[in-house]
């Protein structure tokens, strides 16, 4: 030991001056007790100053000894990163053995699980710290070597005065080769029970993933405010089972930690409850790597800074001023006739953006590509667009196969959602879809949009985002591409039309005394106030029958709040299907990928964002479909379509579905894919058939194809009355 520890002489201190630092070991000093012995507190003078510091005291009667504490100081002398502990020095003096450390003086992360001072944005940032910290120790830069903590732990995240989070503990770690994609160690179990990866316990192979795991407990721990264990009668009882449970059935409010949920952001909530669930995965490829963790916490951090920064009113955009700067000379004589001229729109900024009104004077703004293109790939240096652009600027747009706009809005009303349409001409023919790939500056994931418009000018439009602001100007960058060259004459803002319904002269309607064809006529002229005031006329005739075969008991106070529960969607028949309900009434039904494809054909994976809680994906050239559903029997009518996504860095599919009818060898092609509202893809395959196999038109090979399972569609909509009860 002696001859390890010369190396590290720099760091030694003397037992006298912790003796003195800590009053010799008084219990008053004492802040903490671990595995490795007692800590104290105490003021010491070293090379970064005097301060206060914390002196960890090896008791060997605890189990842990001089492995750990040489481990530790080579660990903490190495590897030094903002999120990790720093080691200030040790003594190995006369039979002690003591670890000097940085004192973190709000303590250790699970004293302040239930704290209900302690915010949901302070326990973001702590968690982004400690995965920061994490992913230093996982992912080696230059000449590090990857280490695994085998220890990470709520207890071992300690906070510093600023409540900054430090991983401690680094006596258990083991240190792997720093040039190899994974690493596998074999190593007899250690580690704090209910954090522990449970393959790790059942197989001795250590992996970062094992990490990753706890880490994910801890999460989860943050996120219930207790810790994930506690022991009953002398039995160990663990949450991680039933945080998962909750999880997956979306069930979120049954475990979040009461004190925290009103000031909660709904979008931070679910980034950073996906990756919790995520980390704690059976199976190790399917859990993610701590730099994924580190993005989707960063992300979730964001989200509920974006929604606690307070709301900023804006002065009104001065029209007559505002005027003065187009391009063209405008002349009006009144009010009136200056909201007229603004309605057909101005440009300003030197011809490069165009202002208008729109019929609800709200600001519409179109940025062009010369005030925000940038090429990336070009398709040729003298392929150019000639369709005539609005803005009258002396600017050639170039065809690209890849571009970037850096879009910088002036004018935008707050508080009013937007649609950010792409702007753009194609050189081939089109028949409403086409494949634009596109990431928003910031995010991880590149998004596809499928449906294109043709607007009245001749040019395409492809509608990108949503979203609400509360101020004009806003500033993102937008990289795309395409299979195909584009020309984009701008990027586009919109306020999403509000549809306002006529409402009759002081009467309601009474749905009870109208006739079929006068509720007909009603629900086409309003559809959306049909499917708010009348709900109870929608019912499905075997609803009763679609409870009961629901894979959890469900719960409801009045009819219309299980109306609600219907529309939303549940798992019945034990969980292979998936009911839900448009608000128009029409009845649709999941499949899982395990009851409707052919096992055999395909590999398989957990997935948080899957109704069932798996996919499918790489199946062969073509594949079987079966869709055999007890609940469809009485439909008289039914389309079946494929849920889908494309795996990323995967060029997707184009081409026409073929589907052959398993009892029919004429082949069928139907339509092409469309995006559905929570993001998976959706093309439809038959009409009125049991099961068929799908190809594609040019026999592609499948490889990238995700499948979450196959929806059946009830053409019919069948309207009973509803007793209440």
């Amino acid at each position: 030991m002696e001859s390890f520890l010369e190396e590290f002489q720099h760091l030694k201190i003397q037992l006298e001056e912790i003796k003195s630092a800590t009053n010799n070991f008084h219990n008053s000093n004492i802040i903490g007790k671990g595995g490795f012995g007692e800590v104290f507190k105490g003021l010491y003078s070293h090379s970064k100053g005097r301060q206060i510091v914390a002196f960890k005291r090896l008791d060997r009667r605890l189990g842990q000894g001089d492995p750990e504490f040489l481990k530790e100081i080579l660990m903490l002398s190495r590897y030094t990163h903002e999120n990790l502990i720093s080691l200030l020095g040790f003594c190995n003096e006369d039979g002690e053995k003591i670890l000097v450390y940085e004192h973190a003086s709000n303590g250790s992360l699970d004293r302040h699980l239930s704290s209900h001072t302690l915010t949901w944005r302070q326990r973001l940032k702590i968690c982004l710290g400690a995965a920061r910290g994490l992913c230093y120790l996982h992912e080696p830069k230059q000449t590090h070597q990857r280490v695994i903590h085998r220890d990470i732990k709520s207890s071992n995240i300690l906070l510093d005065e600023n409540w900054n989070a430090k991983i401690s503990d680094m006596g258990l770690s083991k240190i792997g080769p720093a040039n190899q994609k994974h690493t596998f160690l074999a190593t007899n179990v250690v580690g704090t029970p209910g954090y522990i990866d449970p393959l790790y316990m059942h197989t001795y192979s250590l992996t970062k993933e094992s990490d990753v795991y706890s880490f994910g407990v801890v999460l989860f721990e943050v996120l219930s405010g207790r810790l994930s264990f506690y022991y009953n009668n002398g039995s160990f009882v663990s949450f991680v089972k039933r945080w998962k449970q909750s999880y997956m059935q979306k069930k979120l409010d049954d475990i979040i930690f009461q004190d925290m949920k009103k000031d909660m952001d709904p979008r931070s909530l679910e980034t950073f409850s996906g990756i919790a669930y995520q980390c704690l995965q059976e199976y190790r490829e399917h859990r993610p790597k701590m730099s994924h963790v580190v993005e989707q916490l960063e992300i979730a951090l964001r989200l509920q800074e974006i929604s606690e920064e307070p709301s900023i009113e804006y002065q009104e955009i001065d029209y007559k001023e505002l005027i003065k700067s187009a391009t063209t000379p405008v002349v009006y004589t009144s009010e009136e006739k200056l909201k007229m001229i603004l309605s057909k729109g101005i440009l300003v900024n030197g011809g490069k953006t165009r202002f208008w009104l729109n019929k609800n004077g709200e600001h519409c703004e179109m940025i062009s590509a010369a005030g925000c293109l940038i090429p990336i790939k070009p398709a040729s240096p003298k392929n150019y667009c000639r369709r005539k652009s609005r803005f009258n600027v002396d600017y050639s747009i170039p065809y690209c196969y890849k571009s970037k706009l850096q879009v910088r809005t002036q004018f935008l009303s707050p508080h009013i959602t937007y649609t950010v349409n792409l702007v753009f001409d194609f050189d081939y023919p089109i028949h409403n879809y086409l494949g634009i790939n596109y990431i928003l500056a910031g995010e991880t994931k590149s998004s596809t949009v499928y449906l294109v418009d043709e607007r009245k000018d001749g040019w395409l439009m492809a509608e990108l985002y949503h979203f609400t602001i509360d101020k004009r100007r806003i500033d993102f960058d937008i990289t795309f591409e395409c299979g195909a060259p584009l020309a984009v004459e701008g990027i586009e803002f919109l306020p999403v039309e509000r549809v306002e319904y006529q409402v009759l002269e002081n009467e309601e309607v009474n749905m009870q005394t109208m006739s079929l064809t006068d509720i007909n006529y009603w629900k086409q002229k309003f559809p959306s106030d049909y499917e708010d005031r009348y709900w109870e006329r929608k019912w499905p005739s075997d609803y009763k029958e679609i409870i009961n075969s629901s894979k959890y008991i469900m719960r409801w106070t009045t009819m219309k709040e299980l109306y609600s529960i219907f529309c939303k969607g549940f798992p019945i028949d034990d969980g292979e299907e998936w009911f839900s309900m448009t608000k128009s009434g029409k009845k649709l039904h999941m499949l899982s990928p395990r009851s409707s494809l052919q096992k055999g054909e395909w590999r398989w994976q957990s997935s948080p964002e899957s109704r069932f809680g798996e996919v499918a994906y790489d199946p062969p050239s073509s594949f079987l479909i079966n869709c055999t559903s007890r609940m469809k029997t009485s439909w008289r009518t039914f389309s079946g379509y494929l849920v889908y996504k494309i795996q990323e860095n995967h060029s997707g599919f184009e081409s026409p579905i073929v589907v052959n009818d398993w009892y029919c060898s004429c082949p069928k092609k139907k339509g092409l894919p469309q995006q559905k509202k929570d993001g998976w893809m959706e093309v439809q395959l038959w009409e009125s058939t049991w099961n068929c196999r799908l190809t594609f038109s040019n026999d592609a090979f499948l490889k990238g194809l995700i499948v979450q399972g196959i929806e059946l569609v009830a053409e019919e909509v069948v309207v009973t009355e509803v007793v209440m009860v």
